[in-house]
């Protein structure tokens, strides 16, 4: 079950159970609820500490793009492959529930891509990216592009091994969303405002949306940007290829 929205097991998980047996009455309720959540996620950071050691030998760069449906999560790597694939090499783990319809977009470019379907469940996990890039070169590949379910609760829990998640909120939403989801914009090291380009027909305060997100994450690093007409994209670039030299390069 999903700690955060309660969600049943997603089809990925065949774990089944007797339950022929007696509980002790104290095992319901509150307690076993906290021990079941401690259970999941001390199980998800064991392996995405593995993840996490398995990229850094491979020095891969890793972004775990987070953000409600509709923000232009795929748009924006759509655009970025396309601009920077004669720079850098790139793989993309593409999450959603169900169809593979962003990953057919994302081979369009060219770029390795997998697809990964959750069924019911909300968000990847640890367990997911692991066999996830295991058909892709790694010892070839600058960066994995890890794109989330459309989901602004559940992604925020699940360490992935990566090294930034980088939470993606379009003009389209209001500018209050990381007032209304904090642990997601708290958990995230970089926001990138897109849709800039629809700003002249909406209602959405940009110095607010930035003033909200620094209230709740006061380090969040944010880049204006609109996939669609290009701008802000240079400083999106900029920071990529800053942090890949950076992994490649550790300080000794």
């Amino acid at each position: 079950m999903c700690i955060d929205c309660g969600c049943g097991p997603s089809s990925h998980d065949h774990h089944h159970h007797d339950h022929k047996h007696d509980h002790h009455p104290h095992e319901h309720g509150k307690g076993k609820t906290v021990r079941i959540e401690e259970d999941l996620l001390g199980k998800n950071n064991r392996l995405a500490a593995h993840n996490r050691a398995r990229f850094a030998e491979k020095q891969l760069f890793v972004l775990n793009l987070v953000s409600s449906p509709g923000s232009g999560k795929t748009s924006i790597l759509e655009r970025t492959l396309a601009d920077l694939k004669a720079e850098l090499t790139f793989a993309v783990l593409e999450g959603d529930q169900q169809t593979a319809n962003d990953a057919d977009r994302i081979a369009a470019t060219g770029v390795p891509v997998k697809q990964i379907n959750t069924g019911a469940g909300c968000h990847l996990d640890a367990h997911m990216v692991g066999h996830g890039v295991d058909e892709f070169d790694l010892d070839a590949t600058d960066i994995l592009m890890i794109e989330n379910v459309g989901n602004l609760v559940c992604p925020a829990s699940f360490d992935l091994g990566e090294d930034h998640k980088v939470a993606v909120l379009s003009v389209t939403e209001g500018e209050d969303k990381p007032l209304k989801y904090p642990q997601m914009f708290q958990a995230a090291d970089l926001m990138l405002i897109n849709k800039i380009d629809l700003l002249p027909y909406l209602r959405f305060d940009l110095e607010k949306c930035k003033q909200f997100a620094r209230q709740v994450n006061p380090g969040i690093r944010i880049l204006e940007l609109s996939c669609h007409s290009g701008a802000g994209m240079e400083q999106w670039y900029e920071w990529l290829l800053k942090q890949t030299i950076e992994k490649q390069n550790p300080k000794a």
